[in-house]
């Protein structure tokens, strides 16, 4: 069945990208960028949504309706942000998502600098600490995360591990 104009899609594909965090890959420049660079949570939250939703991007999804849910769900406590911030007190780069006990699920990841994203997402998996049943949901598998150790599994394998990462705690990243 055809979508109509302005409805909502909901996505789930399989296979699914996921980025194990044991298999995080940090190259020698990116460690070098990490030192560069402050990680902050949720001081920007909208401010980094906006920057992932530059209509200058290719495949712009982040309407003004997926904004302000974004925004209910960070009010709520759900939807958090990764921030990179300069010496001078600038966002660089970014990344956002939903997090619900041991899931983290990437919705969008930007840059203004080189590796601003890449930063963000080494920062990100820090702060989810090293349960291994922590998921960190990437949806697809994109050269450009694949580069930084994520994978594919199957639905059956992905459902198996969502339910093992909902049993956990939230990262105190994440608390308020």
């Amino acid at each position: 069945m055809p979508l109509q104009q302005g409805a909502l899609a909901w996505w789930s594909p399989d296979p699914r990208g996921v980025l194990p965090l044991d298999a995080l890959k940090i190259s020698r420049s990116l460690r070098k960028s990490c030192a560069r660079y402050e990680i902050r949570v949720d001081t920007a939250f909208e401010e980094v949504i906006v920057s992932c939703g530059d209509p200058h991007r290719p495949h712009g999804w982040i309407t003004p309706d997926i904004l302000n849910a974004y925004v209910r769900l960070h009010e709520l406590g759900w939807a958090h942000s990764v921030e990179t911030w300069s010496e001078d007190n600038k966002l660089v780069g970014g990344l956002y998502g939903v997090n619900i006990g041991g899931l983290f699920a990437g919705e969008s990841m930007f840059h203004r600098v080189t590796d601003g994203s890449k930063v963000a997402l080494v920062g990100l998996v820090t702060r989810l600490g090293d349960n291994p049943d922590t998921l960190l949901d990437v949806q697809w598998l994109t050269p450009h995360l694949e580069s930084l150790g994520a994978i594919e599994i199957d639905r059956g394998d992905y459902l198996h591990r969502l339910g093992l990462a909902l049993r956990l705690p939230a990262p105190t990243a994440f608390s308020r």
